[in-house]
């Protein structure tokens, strides 16, 4: 399961979505993100679901790594159905006690269920087609009008992608730590909760351990490249919006009026 984890990993390519400006991609993503939350009927939520499939389509990653990132959060997935599915009002179709199932629940489960699939790929294809240098410079240019309030732009944003570029790291850390407990006889998935949770602590020091001394060797790092901060500092890559760009704007301004028009004209589901 941990090797399923895809949070961060970043998947060289020459896809349309790979030369995409990474301020853009930012801004779509939550544009996107907003898109799904406005979405209530059907069609609206597959305006938006088809131009999730296009991007996915456009990112020229492979589909078996989206894939392993709705693997990971399929129980969740499953639980939510399951809590929304007894929303409904209604004839219940199905009723065990005060528990019943109607149509409408069933259709709230469903529609539920693809919204978080939805967020999870797009979130996943900026992941997927954006580097860690791009995410820092990104989301330093859009945080700069906080400068006025004396806020560490700079510092902020690259937290946030080291943070995000160590995921995997650790992830991987961690599969390679079990595997060498388990190598030595440690049994961890046998027993009850707590049995687990203590078959766990052979994991985790280790991983703490690790942690601490990627997160050393990191600063000395960048202490020996005379890192003091974002003040003074240049860039060796400029970000310049291309037609691509303003193409995609565009995209996403007629994907939202599809919503829109689904929405007014169209009966809701929730």
């Amino acid at each position: 399961m941990i090797r399923d984890v895809t949070l961060g990993q970043f998947m060289p390519g020459k896809g349309v979505i790979h030369r995409m400006d990474p301020r853009v991609k930012i801004v779509l993503l939550i544009a996107f993100i907003v898109f799904i939350f406005c979405t209530f009927n059907f069609f609206a939520l597959g305006v938006c679901t088809a131009a999730i499939i296009t991007a996915i389509v456009l990112s020229d990653v492979p589909f078996k790594m989206y894939l392993k990132s709705l693997k990971v959060i399929i129980v969740i997935i499953l639980i939510t159905s399951l809590l929304n599915i007894f929303y409904g009002t209604g004839d219940p179709i199905f009723q065990l006690g005060f528990l019943k199932i109607t149509l409408a629940g069933v259709y709230r489960a469903i529609f539920v269920s693809v919204r978080i699939v939805c967020l999870i790929l797009i979130s996943s294809c900026l992941t997927f087609t954006t580097s860690p240098t791009d995410l820092t410079d990104a989301i330093e240019r859009l945080m700069k009008p906080l400068k006025v309030f004396h806020i560490k732009v700079h510092e902020i944003a690259m937290m946030m992608t080291i943070a995000l570029r160590f995921v995997p790291t650790l992830l991987e850390e961690t599969d390679k730590i079990m595997s060498a407990q388990k190598a030595r006889g440690a049994d961890m998935e046998s027993g009850g909760m707590i049995k687990k949770i203590k078959a766990m602590t052979p994991v985790l020091i280790p991983l703490f351990v690790s942690a601490f001394r990627r997160a050393y060797e990191l600063a000395v790092a960048m202490e020996c490249r005379c890192y003091r901060g974002g003040d003074g500092r240049t860039r060796m890559k400029t970000l310049h919006m291309k037609p691509l760009d303003f193409g995609c704007v565009g995209f996403a301004a007629a994907v939202l009026a599809g919503i829109i028009l689904c929405n007014i004209f169209l009966p809701a589901v929730i």
